[in-house]
């Protein structure tokens, strides 16, 4: 007597891709007194490619608020120019202080 198991196997997958845009991060400059205002407009022409007129707009928004944003990027290239404007700063013995926070 022979037997025939008949097996019916059904699969059904799905794929779901989901694809994340990366994060952005601001880079906020921070007033004190004593990181003159011209550096802080030189830092804003150089690093962040701002032209020279939204570098002093930016320079009197955080010389009269206290700080200001003053780009947003995704966190590597955030970091990369907070890093670099620290470095800058310190080299010229000014206390500017940088920060970087998720938008």
């Amino acid at each position: 007597m022979s037997v025939e198991l008949e097996t019916e196997i059904n699969v059904k997958e799905r794929i779901k891709d989901v694809v994340q845009e990366p994060g952005k991060y601001k880079v906020i400059f921070a007033n004190d007194n004593e990181t003159p205002m011209d550096f802080v407009v030189g830092l804003l022409v150089d690093v962040f490619r701002h032209s020279n007129e939204t570098a002093k707009e930016l320079t009197m928004r955080i010389h009269e608020k206290g700080s200001a944003v003053v780009g947003v990027y995704v966190f590597e290239i955030a970091e990369q120019k907070a890093v670099e404007c620290t470095k800058i700063s310190r080299e010229q013995g000014f206390p500017l202080q940088v920060a970087i926070e998720k938008e």
